[in-house]
Order: structure tokens, then C-alpha cells, then sequence
């Protein structure tokens, strides 16, 4: 199977490409050795860049200021952004198009509005101790009370809340039946506490502190849809993640493609470039052989979505580019590290910084075990034909 991308993403492809390899790309060793910071004048002009060509807006209405670009795009720019390590492509914070489905006129204008002039910056509040990849066994809570609702409970893996001025918290409806909830806080709303800030294996600015929340009111203007609405929201939001998890991927691995390829064709042992040892050569040969299948399976799942095929459908194949893309990159990575040897080690090569970041891609938004279990029960209702097969919905 070949996919031919559209004008639009191949025009989307050069762009980023470019920001990515002239704007980013050379601040990746800085970072790394400066706990994921480069200087305030690079980053606001990554920053300043990124909303010039509209990268908050790339999922939003047109109506609205945004881009309305096809999935299929969308997946093309992330993948050019995964190329980059350190999170050096998180420079901008992004409004969705299930945000202006969801919230209210007043919610978009205070909230979704300014995420994408880059005016104010979100992060999610969902994960607790004892849910991660189980969203439905959330323990916060939210209580009606007056003109509005108070919500207990504690959050984990809050990324990039260290940049963030408001939450979008889940948390299930007391005495509601289970009914889940999503809602707008302000990061400044009296009981929120920064319980602590762990220290993960990438070295990235954007950090993932651990929140609790203590009889936090919460406006009954803050509550995104209705009460027994927010796994609807969530799932519309995991699925666009993962998909974009995907293409991050597959950005990742061709970059460890190219660099250990050209590494290889400069070392020179016995006289000769290792590129020329046959187990080199297997490695290489592997690895673009998954990447060209996870690259049509990515594609494919961002085409469907373009093409306006069944939700629940969808949600399987985004699950599928998925676990196959963050699993492929992760083998290619642990190849380049072979390949570039002792310097596949440090911290200044590429291949060592995308071998310890790449490893998470298996565990958020749903680790690699979770999305087994979304496939095999949405091909166990839906069959084969309706998961596999290009232009198949329902």
C-alpha cells in the first residue's frame, strides 16, 4: 500500500520540516544539559513563530481564527515536530476542535479564545494515583453546592502544568451515578496544591507535578457540556492525542534513521564504513521497514478521520497507530543506540535523548497493554473489514 498525502500536507510538511531542522533542532543539546531550558529570547521566538503559521489554531474553526486543517495535515506537522527532541515542539499551546463542539460562548471566549492567541496555556488534570490508563476509575469528585460545584481529590502527570495558568480537571459527579465531568480551573483558585514535582528520564522544561485539590470551588459557568459529558470529551481528546503520539513517532524514527545511517557511512572500521557490515545493514533495514509501516498505518488512520468515518471505529484505529508507532520507535531507537555505539550513549547524541524519551510514548495516553484491549474488543463487535480495511466504516 502507498498513501499519497494531499497539497496541502506536503506544502505543511516542507514548513515544519524547516522550522524544526533551522529553529529547533539546534537548541536540542542545550536543553539537555540545562534541565530542558534554552534562553527566554529563543523560546519566545519558537513561540511567536509557531502562532505565526497558526499551529494553535490548526484544529480550530475557521470562524473562529483557526486553520480547520484536515487530520491528515495535522499528523504531518506533528510528525515533522517529533523529529525534535526535548520537547523543544511543545512551543505552543493548541485550542481543539472538540472544545468549540463542547463549551460554551462564554467558556470559548475566557478560555479557548486566548489558548490560541497564546494568551493563556492549559493542561489536562485527569490521571490520579490508582487511574491512569483506567479513566473511569477517577476517585476526584465534584459536589453540587449553590451556583456551583466543589471538587476533592488529587492529580498526577499534570503535564506541562508548570506553564499552564488553568486546568481541565475530570472528576466524577457525587451521588451523579458515575457520571464523569470535565471543568475549566484556574490554576490561582484557593485549595490547589503543588504536592511535588518528580523527576522523569527526559529532560524536558515541561514538567508533570502532581496536584491536590482541596474543596476547590469550581462555577457552575466553568463545567465544559453537561454533567455525564466528560468521558465523551475525553475519549475525543485521547483519540487525537494518540494519533498525534503516532505521528510524533514516526517523526522521532526517521530522524534516528537518517542520523545513524549517516553515521554509519562515516565510521570507518577495518578500513572500511561499518554501513557496510551486514549487521548494520539488518538494523537499518528493519528499522525503515517498520517506520514505512507505522508512517501508512498513521496516515491511513488520518484519513479516515478525514473521510468522516465511525467514531468507535476511529477510536480502535487510533489505538492501532498508536501502539504500533510508539512500540516501532522505541525498537528503532534502541538500534541507534547500538549502531552509534559509545556515543550512542551520551546525552549530546540523539539517538541516547530519543532512547529515554521515546520509552513514555508506550505509557501515556494509554499504555501499549490498554490499546491491545481497545483493538481486540472493537474487532471482536466490529470485525475484521470494518478495522482493516481502507474506506471501511460503522
Amino acid at each position: 500500500m502507498t498513501f499519497t498525502l494531499p497539497a496541502d500536507a506536503l506544502d505543511w510538511r516542507d514548513r515544519i520540516r524547516k522550522f524544526a531542522d533551522d529553529e529547533l533542532i539546534p537548541w536540542e543539546v542545550h536543553a539537555e544539559l540545562n534541565a530542558g531550558e534554552i534562553p527566554a529570547d529563543a523560546a519566545e521566538r519558537h513561540r511567536t513563530l509557531a502562532r505565526e503559521m497558526g499551529l494553535s489554531g490548526m484544529d480550530a474553526p475557521k470562524v473562529r481564527g483557526g486553520l480547520a486543517l484536515g487530520v491528515t495535515a495535522q499528523v504531518v506537522i506533528w510528525e515533522q515536530l517529533g523529529r525534535v527532541t526535548n520537547a523543544l515542539g511543545w512551543c505552543f499551546s493548541e485550542a481543539h476542535r472538540w472544545m468549540f463542539e463542547a463549551c460554551s460562548e462564554d467558556q470559548i471566549e475566557r478560555y479557548v479564545l486566548p489558548v490560541m492567541r497564546g494568551e493563556r496555556h492549559e493542561c489536562y488534570a485527569i490521571t490520579e494515583a490508582e487511574s491512569g490508563s483506567d479513566v473511569d476509575g477517577i476517585r476526584a469528585t465534584a459536589r453540587r453546592q449553590g451556583n456551583g460545584y466543589v471538587v476533592d481529590g488529587e492529580k498526577w502527570y499534570v503535564t506541562s502544568a508548570n506553564f499552564a495558568d488553568f486546568f481541565i480537571l475530570q472528576a466524577k459527579i457525587e451521588g451523579g451515578d458515575g457520571a464523569h465531568a470535565l471543568f475549566f480551573i484556574d490554576k490561582d483558585t484557593a485549595g490547589i496544591e503543588l504536592v511535588s514535582t518528580p523527576v522523569f528520564s527526559h529532560t524536558y522544561a515541561h514538567h508533570h507535578p502532581t496536584y491536590r485539590f482541596a474543596g476547590v470551588f469550581v462555577p457552575a459557568a466553568n463545567l465544559i457540556g453537561a454533567e455525564g459529558e466528560g468521558m465523551t470529551f475525553s475519549h475525543a481528546w485521547f483519540r487525537r492525542e494518540r494519533l498525534m503520539i503516532a505521528a510524533r513517532c514516526c517523526g522521532a524514527a526517521a530522524r534516528l534513521i537518517e542520523e545513524a545511517s549517516a553515521f554509519a557511512r562515516g565510521r570507518i572500521v577495518s578500513r572500511s564504513p561499518i554501513s557496510e557490515h551486514q549487521a548494520i545493514q539488518t538494523m537499518l533495514a528493519d528499522s525503515v521497514t517498520e517506520h514505512w509501516a507505522a508512517r501508512l498505518i498513521t496516515y491511513e488512520c488520518a484519513a479516515a478521520h478525514d473521510r468522516g468515518e465511525d467514531v468507535k471505529a476511529l477510536h480502535a484505529k487510533c489505538s492501532m497507530a498508536k501502539l504500533h508507532a510508539s512500540e516501532m520507535a522505541n525498537r528503532v531507537a534502541d538500534r541507534a543506540v547500538q549502531i552509534f555505539g559509545g556515543r550512542g550513549y551520551m546525552r549530546e547524541n540523539v539517538a541516547e535523548r530519543f532512547f529515554r524519551e521515546l520509552r513514555v510514548d508506550r505509557i501515556w495516553e494509554g499504555t501499549s497493554e490498554i490499546q491491545r484491549l481497545i483493538i481486540a474488543r472493537n474487532f471482536m463487535k466490529r470485525g475484521l473489514p470494518r478495522l482493516a480495511e481502507a474506506g471501511a466504516s460503522g
